[in-house]
C-alpha cells in the first residue's frame, strides 16, 4: 500500500509547505537546542496552530532525511494527490493566457528536479511534465530543492510521455525540444506561440522517440569549452527567452494599440 504521508526538510522548503497548506501538516521536528531565528519561526508557527513539535537529536534527524541537508527541521504531513494523464488536459482547459509548458523527459537527479522546479516557478510556468517511470519522483530532495516550487507549480506524471507529447500537440501547443546538435538557434526561434518546452535527462539528452515528436530542435549557443548546460541551468535558459519573446511581443501590441 503507498504511503499516505511525505517528509519535507529544510528551513524553505518547511517554511512554504506550513504556509501554504497547513492543514496537511502532521507533526514537525526540530533539532534539540536549535536556536536559529528562521526553525524558531517555524516552531511558533506550528505550536501557533496546535501541531506537534518534537525536540530530537540531529541524528534522528539525520534518520528521518536518509542524511539530507535538513537544517535542523523537518516536516511530516499528509502526501498531497499526484496529478496524472487525466489531469493533463484539465491543466490546459483551465488556463486563460497561451500554455507555457515545461516538459522532463527521464530527469533522474532529485536536485535537477527540484532546481526545474523552481526554475518554473520563477518563469510562471503553467506546469511541469515528467514521464512516472525512468525518472525522480516527487522525493523529500526535490522538495528541499525545490524550496516551495514543488507545492506551487504544477507537477504532471504521465503514464507514456511519448502520448503525453501527441495529446498536447493535439491540443494546439508547439512543441520545442533543446538538443545540443540541433540545426536552430534557441535565439532565432519563434516561442511566443502556445508553448511546450522539452528538455531531456543529464548526460544522455532527448530519447529518440521524445524528438521526433518536437515540432523543432533547438540548441543552446555555447561559447566556452563545455559541450553542455546542466538540464535545470538549461531550462532556465529557455524558459527566460520565451519570457523575454512573450513581453516583448505584449509590448510590441500595446505599442501599436486598437
Amino acid at each position: 500500500m503507498p504511503r499516505t504521508d511525505e517528509t519535507i526538510y529544510g528551513v524553505h522548503a518547511v517554511r512554504h509547505a506550513l504556509k501554504g497548506s497547513l492543514e496537511w501538516a502532521l507533526e514537525l521536528w526540530v533539532q534539540q537546542g536549535e536556536r536559529v531565528s528562521g526553525v524558531m519561526e517555524l516552531v511558533h508557527l506550528a505550536e501557533a496552530n496546535g501541531l506537534p513539535v518534537h525536540r530530537v537529536p540531529r541524528k534522528t534527524l539525520d534518520r528521518l532525511t536518509d542524511h539530507g541537508r535538513h537544517q535542523g527541521v523537518v516536516l511530516r504531513r499528509k502526501r498531497a494527490r499526484v496529478r496524472g494523464d487525466a489531469d493533463l488536459m484539465r491543466l490546459l482547459d483551465n488556463l486563460s493566457q497561451r500554455p507555457l509548458l515545461l516538459v522532463l523527459d527521464g530527469v533522474l537527479d532529485p536536485h535537477n528536479l527540484g532546481a526545474c522546479l523552481r526554475t518554473a516557478d520563477a518563469a510562471g510556468v503553467d506546469g511541469v511534465v515528467i514521464p512516472r517511470d525512468r525518472a525522480s519522483g516527487l522525493t523529500a530532495a526535490v522538495h528541499k530543492v525545490a524550496s516551495g516550487a514543488a507545492d506551487s507549480v504544477a507537477l504532471v506524471q504521465v503514464s507514456n510521455l511519448a502520448r503525453a507529447l501527441r495529446r498536447l500537440q493535439e491540443a494546439g501547443l508547439w512543441l520545442v525540444g533543446a538538443t545540443v546538435d540541433a540545426a536552430e538557434n534557441l535565439y532565432d526561434a519563434d516561442l511566443t506561440l502556445p508553448l511546450a518546452l522539452v528538455l531531456g535527462a543529464e548526460g544522455r539528452g532527448l530519447r529518440r522517440l521524445t524528438r521526433e515528436h518536437c515540432d523543432l530542435l533547438v540548441h543552446l549557443p555555447m561559447h566556452g569549452t563545455v559541450e553542455s548546460l546542466n538540464v535545470a541551468v538549461a531550462s532556465g535558459v529557455c524558459l527566460f527567452e520565451a519570457l523575454r519573446q512573450r513581453r516583448a511581443q505584449s509590448a510590441k501590441l500595446q505599442d501599436n494599440g486598437p
